[in-house]
C-alpha cells in the first residue's frame, strides 16, 4: 500500500542524534510525512525534556539518554504516554540496534561510533551523518554495513551530493571529486586577524544554521578536511582523486569530474532537510519543505582555491588521509580537545591547527597510528589522543593568542 507521501510503503526510523541540528531537520521532515514513517527509537545525550517532546510528536516506541541522571526526567516528562523510557550509553547502542528501515545515525563526535555500528548491522540503510564513524574507522564501517546486507547512505549535504550525481556509478571511474566548502565567517581575514578571533565570531557561518561544534569546524576549514576523509571511505577513492573548492554562496555542494571532460554538479538551498529527504526517501523522493533554489536570484556563482596557509587545519586533514592507519582518529580527538577549548576561552583560534598538529606528531613518534583492528581498539586510540591532546593544550594555548 502506497504511503500518503507518495512512496511505496510506509518506513520503520530510528533516530540518533534528535536534539541536535540534524535531529532536529529530520523531526521537521517526519512530521511532514507523518504517514509515510513509524518511528522506532529516538535518543539524545541529556535534554530529557526536549526529547520526551520529539518522541510524543514522533509516536516513537522508545525514548533513550546517554545521560543516565537524566533518566527521571525524561520518564516523568513521558508519563501516560506509552513510550519506553531508558538511558545510559548502552541503552543508546540497544536503540540503535533495532532493525528497522532506516536510522539516522546524528549523533556529533565520537560518543557515536558504538551506536552508528549497532545501527550499521540492523538497519536496511544507514543515513549517516556521524561523520566522526568514517574518519575514524572508515574501513571497519564500511565492513559492517557489507555483512549486514545493508546500503550507507551519506546525510552530509555534500556527500549526498555526490552520491547523487554518481547515481549508482562506480565512484572509481571518476577523474575527480570535488567538494565545496563556503570558506566560513574568515575566508578573507587575513593571519594577523584571525589570532584575535573570539568563539561568538567564529560561530557567525555565513550560509548554514548548525550546532557549535561543526560550525568551528568549518571556520577552520578542518570540517571540509574531515569531508574527504568520509568521501575516500564512502566511495572508494585515491586520496588525490578528492579535492575542495571555495564556493562562497553555497549553491553548489559537490562536483564530480569524468574523462570525457563533462562536469556534473548538485545544486541546492543551504537546507540540511534537502540531503536528509533524499536519505528519507531513497531511491524516490519526497517534499523537503526547503525554499525553491531561484538561480537568477542567486544571480553569481564565484569559486577560489583554499588558502592552506590560512586554513592549516585542511592541509592536517588531508595529510592524515594520505597517511591512513589511525592516524585520522588522532587528529578527530585533537580537534574535538582543541575545539572544545577554544569555545570554553582556554585556547586561542589559531592554536586549533597548532594543537592537532602537535598531537598527530607526538601519536606518530609513539607509534600509535597503525591501523586500528576493531571498534575497541578506535575507541581506545581515541581516549590515549585526547589525554596527550589534553597534555599539549596548556603549552599550545600560551602561545595561541
Amino acid at each position: 500500500m502506497a504511503a500518503p507521501s507518495g512512496l511505496a510503503q510506509a518506513r520503520s526510523v530510528s533516530l540518533l542524534g534528535a536534539t541536535g541540528s540534524i535531529g532536529a531537520s529530520t523531526v521537521d521532515l517526519l512530521l511532514r510525512h507523518a504517514g509515510a514513517y513509524s518511528v522506532e527509537a529516538v535518543t539524545a545525550h541529556r535534554r530529557a525534556d526536549e526529547l520526551a517532546a520529539i518522541a510524543r510528536k514522533l509516536k516513537a516506541k522508545v525514548a533513550v539518554v546517554a545521560d543516565a541522571t537524566a533518566y527521571g526526567a525524561l520518564k516523568a516528562a513521558l508519563s501516560g504516554s506509552g513510550i519506553e523510557a531508558a538511558a545510559g550509553d548502552e541503552a543508546v547502542v540497544e536503540a540503535a540496534a533495532r532493525p528497522v528501515d532506516i536510522c539516522v545515525a546524528a549523533i556529533v563526535g565520537s560518543a557515536g561510533l558504538k551506536a552508528t555500528f549497532a545501527a550499521a548491522g540492523a538497519a536496511k540503510a544507514l543515513a549517516l551523518a556521524n561523520k566522526e564513524s568514517l574518519v575514524c574507522s572508515g574501513e571497519l564501517l564500511n565492513q559492517a554495513v557489507r555483512a549486514s546486507g545493508g546500503i550507507m547512505l551519506p546525510t552530509d549535504s555534500e556527500h549526498n551530493a555526490i552520491f547523487q550525481i554518481l547515481n549508482g556509478l562506480d565512484a572509481r571511474h571518476a577523474e575527480e571529486i570535488i567538494l565545496t566548502a563556503s570558506g566560513g565567517p574568515f575566508r578573507a581575514t587575513s593571519p594577523a586577524q584571525m589570532r584575535l578571533v573570539k568563539p561568538q565570531d567564529a560561530l557567525k557561518h555565513p550560509t548554514w544554521t548548525m550546532g557549535a561544534k561543526i560550525t568551528i569546524d568549518s571556520a577552520t576549514l578542518v570540517n571540509k578536511g574531515l569531508e574527504l576523509i568520509e568521501a575516500h571511505h564512502l566511495f572508494g577513492v585515491a586520496p588525490d582523486k578528492l579535492s575542495v573548492l571555495v564556493h562562497p554562496q553555497s549553491i553548489i555542494h559537490g562536483l564530480v569530474r569524468f574523462a570525457d571532460g563533462s562536469v556534473l554538479a548538485h545544486l541546492g538551498p543551504a537546507d540540511m532537510r534537502v540531503p536528509i529527504a533524499s536519505c528519507l526517501a531513497w531511491p524516490q523522493r519526497i517534499d523537503s519543505g526547503a525554499r525553491r533554489l531561484d538561480l537568477s536570484e542567486v544571480a553569481t556563482l564565484t569559486f577560489e582555491a583554499p588558502d592552506l596557509q590560512r586554513f592549516a587545519g585542511l592541509k592536517l586533514t588531508q595529510d592524515a588521509m594520505i597517511a591512513g592507519g589511525g592516524a585520522p582518529c588522532v587528529l578527530n580527538a585533537a580537534n574535538e580537545i582543541a575545539v572544545e577549548a577554544f569555545l570554553e576561552g582556554r585556547l586561542g583560534f589559531m592554536g586549533i591547527p597548532d594543537l592537532i598538529a602537535e598531537t598527530l606528531d607526538l601519536c606518530t613518534g609513539r607509534g600509535m597510528t597503525a591501523p586500528p583492528a576493531d571498534v575497541h581498539a578506535v575507541l581506545t586510540l581515541d581516549v590515549e589522543a585526547r589525554r596527550l591532546a589534553a597534555q599539549l593544550l596548556p603549552h599550545i594555548a600560551a602561545r595561541s593568542w
